[in-house]
């Protein structure tokens, strides 16, 4: 797009595809990541926020001046936070103690209403996925606000799809596998069946913390990755859609996020940093000149309290 844009939300999207150098495989394969940090709130939760949110207004779930409710560890409810400032929706927002300050108070400053569920010692848990959602369902029926419910809610698909389309675009339709973190489990879905509808043997890996393996058969458990790891199965997970589950602790993820700040100059969180892990061991297995594309979620800006 050139020129001067209308308003804020025709920034969403579009954003960079940048080779990683100095993280790179040992077999000469390559790894591909998309800036979605270039979003206006920083976050690839933009797309999906007005996805969401322009679907309930074109079907009339969402009248004008009409107000929004949602559970969110903080990316979701900070791009819905920049969606509704800008379309005039009153916003409240369930949300935790769990997750960065940062996120929290993005939020209030773009003038979402919050609600704090405390967190057992800053972990995310099932027990609190499900307060927290519990919660929020709750406050949308008493306050008769739309709820945007991500966790069941595919209107959020179709702004995966244009993604992978972008992703295909921009990588000259190389690419052999495709890599993300599981959290709803809609980028997963969308941007692999977008990437699939251009080359159907593109193997798609899913990431889970290995402290909470649910999806892959593993015990529910605690941890420290902002976004992802519900701590259960969620509901748009579909069974078989991954040809792989790949397992990475919060620690190998906050190093590898360090690794990227340091070797590539490239400030991320958390759940880049699981899976710029988990698509170098895609990488490895798929062999030399291979390429295999993955997501940076978020900007790391996002998470300096932590």
């Amino acid at each position: 797009m050139t020129g001067v844009r209308r308003d804020i939300l025709q920034a969403i999207g579009n954003t960079s595809l940048v080779a990683l150098r100095e993280i790179a495989p040992e077999n000469g394969s390559r790894i591909l990541l998309k800036l979605e940090s270039e979003n206006p709130t920083g976050s690839m939760k933009d797309r999906m926020a007005l996805a969401m949110i322009e679907a309930a207004e074109r079907d009339g779930r969402l009248t004008a001046n009409g107000s929004v409710v949602e559970y969110t560890g903080g990316s979701t409810g900070v791009s819905l936070s920049l969606i509704c400032a800008v379309k005039g929706h009153p916003l409240e927002i369930v949300t935790s103690d769990a997750f960065a300050r940062e996120k929290l108070e993005h939020m209030r400053r773009l003038g979402a209403r919050l609600q704090i569920v405390p967190s057992e010692g800053g972990r995310m848990t099932e027990k609190l996925t499900r307060d927290m959602v519990e919660l929020a369902g709750k406050v949308a029926t008493e306050s008769a606000s739309f709820w945007t419910d991500q966790l069941n809610n595919r209107d959020q698909l179709a702004a995966y799809h244009a993604m992978a389309d972008e992703i295909w675009n921009q990588a000259d339709g190389r690419i052999d596998g495709f890599v993300q973190s599981v959290g709803t489990a809609a980028s997963l879905l969308g941007i692999g069946e977008g990437l699939r509808r251009h080359d159907e043997r593109i193997v798609i890996t899913a990431v889970e913390p290995s402290e909470s393996p649910v999806l892959s058969g593993g015990t529910t458990g605690a941890h420290m990755i902002d976004g992802i790891g519900a701590g259960f199965v969620v509901p748009l997970w579909e069974d078989g859609f991954a040809d792989q589950i790949e397992r990475v602790s919060t620690e190998e993820a906050r190093q590898m996020a360090g690794r990227l700040a340091r070797e590539e100059g490239i400030f991320a969180g958390t759940s880049t940093g699981c899976n710029v892990v988990a698509a170098l061991r895609l990488a490895e297995q798929r062999g030399a000149g291979t390429t295999v594309v993955t997501v940076m979620c978020d900007t790391g800006m996002k998470y300096l309290s932590k």
